[in-house]
């Protein structure tokens, strides 16, 4: 396989867009062809979840590759849950890690705020099982409660820890221009005050609202190419080096041990394997935090802490801004924001940014090495992908 290089990115911030869908999705593609100094693609992939469902608009991919004046380019359409803007990026990896296309273009792109947010919720929750476990209203924030309350009993996490992690990424976003929560938050004001049962009440016991995202409108766009045709855009060279993807079964309780995220540590190690690296290489994470707690549960599985010591290295500050590996430097899910189908995509902008050494106030010093876990339905379709900076 050739080797595959990201020539140029884009994003818009994760928030409330009040534009059509299609011109979320085309606004970073327009900025991601700047960044590259590219005129044209041989394919467009674009990573999408909700917008038959929330915006009546079907057949994005031909509708975004012919607003951008890209045609007569290919263009496909990749619906993978949550996980469907890392499964875009791999798609586009083997497009041109084959030889078939020299230059694609990944866009994740995602409008949920077109509905208020319990119908969101339900949405979302589609991508349960359809006879165990949506039928009977569960939901994703429910399946996130109880695994929380497994992971609290068995390895010692507290309500604390799971406040770390939002004071922890509230402050990233703080210093990330597009994402969608610029609120700084405090351990105190968000679990100890007297008004912390009002302001941050219950969604899913022991989740608070503070341990979930928010519902976002965004998109983010990478361009894959070649080595050849990567060098001749005079950008920082950074390689798409390690793709994994792995499955678990749908439903939760058909699992042998719910607390173990198997499908995510399969992929990383698959990603892992494909680049040559190990977990210890990697200088900066993006994962999947929809909720607190999956960030504590992933830093374990996918090797980067022993596994019940997630929320200890968090203790340590290792995971913060300055320590020793940095995760959600965007802000993550939780700040940042979760337009589902984009979310995928800007992860891995993230980890460009940060690669490139064009992050700012949340750069991390001397990062080579980024790795990112898109996190599909509640852990049962699971895509990570490895980044290095070669110049």
């Amino acid at each position: 396989m050739r080797e595959v290089y990201v020539a140029g990115i884009g994003i818009t911030s994760f928030t409330r867009l009040e534009y059509p869908l299609i011109e979320i999705a085309a606004y970073p593609a327009l900025m991601a062809l700047r960044d590259s100094s590219l005129d044209k693609i041989d394919h467009l992939y674009v990573a999408n979840m909700g917008a038959g469902r929330l915006n009546h608009q079907t057949g994005l991919a031909s509708a975004v590759v012919d607003n951008l004046s890209l045609t007569p380019a290919g263009a496909d359409g990749i619906e993978n849950g949550p996980a469907s803007g890392a499964s875009a990026i791999k798609q586009g990896f083997l497009a041109v890690a084959s030889g078939m296309h020299d230059v694609v273009m990944v866009i994740g792109a995602e409008k949920m705020r077109e509905v208020n947010n319990l119908e969101a919720t339900e949405f979302v929750a589609t991508l349960t099982h359809p006879l165990a476990e949506y039928i009977y209203g569960v939901t994703l924030p429910s399946l996130a409660g109880m695994f929380t309350r497994l992971y609290m009993e068995k390895y010692g996490v507290t309500s604390r820890h799971l406040a770390m992690v939002a004071v922890k990424n509230h402050a990233n976003a703080m210093l990330n221009p597009f994402a969608h929560l610029h609120e700084p938050i405090t351990i105190e004001g968000i679990l100890d005050s007297p008004e912390a049962a009002t302001n941050n009440p219950f969604v899913a016991d022991p989740l608070r609202f503070f341990d979930c995202c928010p519902v976002s409108d965004g998109a983010a766009c990478l361009i894959l190419t070649s080595a050849e045709v990567a060098r001749k855009c005079g950008r920082p060279m950074v390689r798409l080096a390690g793709v994994g993807q792995a499955t678990d079964t749908h439903a939760v309780h058909d699992r042998k041990d719910p607390t173990e995220l198997l499908a995510v540590r399969e992929a990383a190690r698959q990603s892992f394997a494909m680049a040559k690296l190990k977990p210890t290489d990697v200088n900066v994470a993006e994962l999947h935090d929809a909720f607190t707690i999956l960030e504590i549960a992933e830093s374990e599985e996918v090797g980067f802490f022993p596994k019940g010591q997630g929320h200890i290295a968090l203790e340590k500050g290792l995971t913060k801004l300055g320590g020793q590996l940095p995760i959600n430097t965007s802000g993550g899910l939780k700040a940042k924001g979760h337009p589902v189908g984009a979310t995928g995509v800007g992860q891995a902008h993230e980890i460009v940014q940060q690669l490139r050494g064009e992050a700012d106030k949340r750069q991390v010093k001397n990062a080579k090495i980024g790795f990112t876990c898109n996190f599909g339905g509640f852990g049962n379709n699971v895509v990570c992908l490895t980044f290095v900076r070669e110049n």
